[in-house]
């Protein structure tokens, strides 16, 4: 087992982690999770040894091998199946030991262990490995130094796969992984022999391949039994009795000092008082412990447009004459929510970028919408922000003729606050820098919004902010996500690139991990009963379509009743900045002091008629949504 012992650890001066303690089983895996900066990769760090603790003890079993991945493979001359054979350190040395051996009995106990550790079907296995992460046997046999730095990290995981250690450390494993790789990883995991502990902010993964989650909040660990979420529901209730106690207590602990507070100084009371003060002092306060709520997302709303918004026929486009995809014959619709599946290289990107109107049809006809306005969020989408300005600079940019305030009160609504909007991107955190992306995107309301990995660098919680916000939108949506949840939450449709073409894959994405686990050797084709009883219990994708568009009226509705409201109380706000003026008053006459403090009254009046209409929009909406 790995047991943690009142472990401390400070970064910086900045405590993460203040005596906490858990013990995670031998042969489990465990997902580790927590809010940005809480310590998940710290604590891999001191686990492997690489960063001191402050106090407290790690624990493995003795002689247990710990491995993950810190870095890409190196660019070299060997390909990649030799690369990841000589992760196994010993195989590759009894091999080399083998060839030089003349002892009979040592060349026996040489033989009889590779026979142990099944190294003749090494080969085999690495194959497995490396076609499970997107290699295939050609590009198995080439080098290294072939390929790029993304690619190389894949090398490098499946060489800590391949080596088996008995404690495998992944950090965020997915984040250089196309969707068909993680669905394979999650395979992988769940059949993994050995204890694991994986970082992630992949829901998918942390429901399939997890069975326990060590969570890392307030400088403590607490581990949960059960995928995500099992721990999601057990979380949220314990913090909702937590406050509840600490409401009860507040109401209690408030009882008692109005007593002390009244009789205290009553000859009578004093007695009754000072032991009352006895047992406030012996109260021991509970901690408000319920987590701030993340930053959501807001999409502006366009106005609607008549179907289809794109059409194709025969189309076709590439690269410098190159046509990379080719009879194209697609249409997309206003309320359409596509996402596009397909291995890295296939030309998913490629269709984005044509569909963007960033690359021009090689062939074909291609008919867009003339008032058709697209929010692209592009994969590099972060790389193309200045580095040196800040948040505020590159709204300026877009918004010259806003004023300053207005300007921050747009970036504050889209979870950039005050503290980092004068920043330089380059200080700003990848979810920052992901939300300033997607902010600037989206800004002039589009019709259509397509998101090429926009969950790269947000966490679970940011995740899911994303897709409530998307459910809200109105718009189109296509969508190239390595976020099997995300996908499955958001896409009605999906789209298969691959071979040059793109076709509708006429099934869901349980349908679709089937057949990437059976084409990629990894086992776990579902049972056809339990997969059939899950179709049966989960929406058809045609009734999600339609239950959105028939809410979207009523979102509207909810829109447009809480821009009534914030238009009012801004109307108040001027009028309240007025009257608190005293030269307002030296300036003028009674009469228009007293104008304005009846508009002033009128406008209070308007304020609770519009919350009120406000309200009642958003009960129909939520009545709706009910069902």
């Amino acid at each position: 087992m790995l047991k943690i012992t009142n472990l401390t650890v400070s970064i910086e001066g900045r405590r993460l982690l203040d005596s906490a303690s858990a013990t995670i089983p031998t042969g489990h895996k465990t997902g580790i999770v927590g809010r940005n900066g809480t310590g998940k990769t710290t604590l891999f760090k001191v686990i492997t040894g690489e960063l001191a603790s402050d106090g407290g003890d790690i624990e493995v079993p003795r002689g247990s091998r710990i491995g993950g991945v810190r870095q890409e493979a190196e660019a070299s001359s060997v390909s990649l199946l030799d690369t990841v054979l000589s992760a196994d350190l010993e195989r590759a040395a009894l091999l080399a030991e083998a060839e030089t051996a003349t002892d009979p009995m040592r060349i026996a106990e040489i033989q009889t262990r590779l026979v142990d550790i099944d190294a003749h079907s090494a080969e085999a296995r690495a194959a497995s490995i490396l076609d499970g992460l997107g290699f295939d046997y050609e590009a198995q046999k080439r080098a290294c130094s072939e390929f790029s730095g993304g690619w190389r990290m894949r090398v490098a995981l499946a060489s800590v796969l391949f080596s088996s250690p008995d404690v495998l450390l992944l950090d965020e494993p997915t984040n250089y992984l196309d969707l068909e790789g993680a669905v394979w990883l999650e395979s992988f995991i769940a059949r993994y022999p050995h204890t694991a502990l994986i970082i992630s902010h992949d829901r998918g993964l942390l429901n399939r391949a997890v069975r326990s989650i060590l969570h890392l909040s307030d400088q403590n660990i607490t581990l949960y039994q059960g995928n995500y979420d099992t721990f999601d529901r057990e979380r949220r209730a314990r913090l909702e009795q937590q406050l509840s106690m600490k409401k009860k207590q507040d109401i209690q602990r408030a009882h008692i000092q109005s007593f002390v507070d009244r009789f205290r100084a009553k000859a009578s009371k004093a007695k009754q008082a000072q032991s009352r003060l006895k047992m406030l002092e012996r109260l021991q306060p509970i901690n408000a412990v319920a987590e701030s709520a993340v930053a959501g997302f807001s999409f502006p709303e366009a106005e609607e447009l008549s179907p289809p918004i794109i059409a194709m026929e025969t189309v076709s486009t590439g690269y410098d004459g190159t046509v990379i995809l080719g009879g194209l014959s697609l249409r997309i619709d206003p309320d359409d929510r596509i996402a596009l599946l397909g291995a890295n290289g296939q030309g998913k990107s490629t269709l984005s970028k044509l569909i963007a109107g960033r690359l021009p049809p090689l062939g074909g006809t291609m008919t867009t919408s003339s008032k058709l306005r697209i929010g692209y969020f592009a994969q590099h989408q972060l790389d193309e922000l200045v580095a040196e300005d800040s948040p505020l600079q590159h709204l300026a940019r877009l918004r010259p003729h806003e004023t300053p305030s207005r300007q921050r009160a747009r970036l504050a609504a889209a979870g950039i606050g005050q503290d980092i909007v004068e920043n330089a991107v380059s200080r700003l955190s990848g979810g920052q820098k992901a939300r300033l992306a997607m902010f600037l995107c989206t800004i002039d309301a589009p019709h259509l919004l397509i998101l090429d990995e926009p969950t790269n660098h947000l966490d679970i919680e940011s995740r899911e902010a994303l897709i409530h916000a998307l459910a809200d939108y109105a718009g189109a949506v296509i969508l190239v996500s390595h976020d099997p949840w995300l996908v499955e939450a958001v896409a009605d449709q999906l789209w298969l690139v691959r071979g040059g073409k793109v076709a509708r894959f006429d099934g869901d994405m349980d349908d679709y991990r089937s057949l990437l686990l059976s084409e990629r050797g990894a086992g776990g084709v579902r049972d056809a009963g339990a997969q059939a009883e899950r179709k049966a219990n989960r929406p058809a994708k045609a009734e999600k379509a339609a239950q959105r568009r028939n809410l979207a009226p009523l979102r509207a509705e909810v829109r447009t009743c809480e821009d009534r409201v914030i238009k009012i109380e801004e109307m108040r706000e001027k009028i309240d900045l007025m009257l608190s003026n005293p030269l307002f008053y030296e300036k003028n006459e009674p009469s228009k002091i007293e104008a304005l403090q009846i508009k002033r009254g009128e406008i209070i009046d308007g304020l609770a008629r519009a919350e009120a209409l406000w309200l009642a929009a958003q009960e129909r909406l939520e009545a709706a949504e009910r069902g």
